[in-house]
């Protein structure tokens, strides 16, 4: 079956399609067990720099657009829940949250292994959940208790998951693309297969260490795919009054790039599956993911004060990327509306057992200073500050 060939003529990214949303068919029957082909067509042209586009026709499955609305709505649920709690002074520090943002990390999921590596900056949540992580570890790390995926030592900024894949989330701006072409350097030297994919904002694509990075990334044929999630404000700073070339895809000049729908899951697949292709042939390419944040920068930023209610409101009811596939599942008679909604209801169970199971968690030792600092081994030696009183001394 084929959806509808659905593409809006307009310019403005904020809303590239809103017949999208409108389409719907009357329900007819539960989850669907059949997992024949698909085939969608993306709502929005890629567009190429340097490159020839994938195909708009994306091929899926009734199992598959089910997993991408369950690991959006989880998503989503989890980054809402961690709003409140951190409003309530549970979670301390810096929080950046993702939702809005989610068809990125499933799409990209998709179309890669778990050995393909990624890293990312500080809006990790979602990218450490899609990687293998669970909803445990991401409350116990947000709320410093010992369970969390960095110890509680981390917070939200360093979420890691080596076995995933994940190298992390990095709180400095850009500075983890010189990282991610360290890691492809390494799978390239290893001639394992892998790729990297190196995660940033449109905030930090104007970095000076980004393009020394990709410089040396396509000298050597690194495969190291830059992702850059536009998601048009840099902080609270609008990316055209930020950048004089807005148009990120085609920042490697003399790399290839792509630029795509990042609300559209199965665009995002479809485009990373090509990237995966070109960087193991050919060496880096850059993909721009057209997507949106809906809330502010960080919590400290209510995200309305440059930009109106209207425009955020806008992009939630013609864009949504959990809209859109649940509109796919049900317009395919995959599932109805009242079995996604239970499916909802599930997921909000879910999250706040695993709030309530991460509160009970014990914190982290004051012995845990001192860990995961030096190498073992070396019998390092801590002083004060006047170095003549030994404080401890290390493993």
């Amino acid at each position: 079956m084929v959806l509808p060939r659905l593409v809006s003529r307009s310019n403005n990214p904020l809303k590239p399609i809103s017949s999208f949303l409108s389409y719907t068919l009357p329900l007819h029957r539960s989850i669907s067990s059949n997992d024949s082909p698909i085939t969608v067509e993306t709502s929005l042209p890629f567009i190429a720099h340097n490159c020839d586009p994938p195909s708009r026709a994306v091929t899926t499955t009734s199992s598959e657009l089910m997993s991408f609305f369950r690991d959006m709505a989880r998503m989503r649920r989890m980054e809402i829940a961690a709003d409140s709690l951190y409003k309530a002074r549970l979670i301390r520090g810096f929080c950046h949250l993702y939702d809005g943002q989610e068809a990125v990390a499933v799409g990209m999921e998709a179309a890669i292994t778990r050995k393909d590596a990624m890293i990312t900056a500080y809006r990790d949540h979602c990218t450490f959940l899609s990687r293998g992580g669970t909803m445990h570890e991401v409350y116990s790390e947000l709320m410093g208790r010992r369970d969390g995926c960095s110890k509680g030592k981390g917070g939200s900024m360093h979420f890691y998951r080596k076995e995933g894949g994940f190298y992390g989330g990095h709180g400095i701006v850009g500075a983890q693309v010189p990282l991610g072409c360290g890691i492809a350097l390494a799978q390239k030297y290893c001639k394992d297969g892998n790729v990297t994919f190196a995660m940033y904002g449109d905030g930090a694509a104007n970095q000076g260490q980004l393009f020394e990075a990709l410089n040396i990334a396509a000298l050597w044929d690194l495969p190291a795919i830059l992702v850059c999630e536009n998601n048009h404000y840099g902080m609270g700073t609008a990316a055209w009054r930020a950048a004089k070339s807005p148009a990120y895809y085609k920042r490697g000049d003399y790399v290839p790039g792509l630029k795509l729908d990042g609300m559209d899951a199965l665009a995002v697949k479809q485009v990373c599956k090509f990237a995966k292709e070109h960087a193991l042939k050919n060496g880096p390419i850059i993909l721009e993911m057209d997507t949106y944040r809906y809330h502010g920068h960080s919590m400290s930023d209510p995200g309305s004060t440059y930009r109106t209610r209207d425009e955020i409101s806008g992009v939630r009811l013609e864009r949504d990327p959990i809209e859109r596939i649940r509109k796919l599942l049900v317009s395919h008679d995959v599932a109805t509306e009242k079995e996604l909604k239970d499916m909802e209801k599930e997921i909000r169970k879910e999250v706040e057992e695993a709030i309530g199971k991460a509160k009970d968690v014990r914190r982290p030792d004051p012995s845990e200073l001192f860990t995961n600092v030096y190498v073992k081994g070396l019998g390092v030696e801590a002083y004060g500050t006047d170095r003549k009183e030994v404080r401890v001394t290390l493993p």
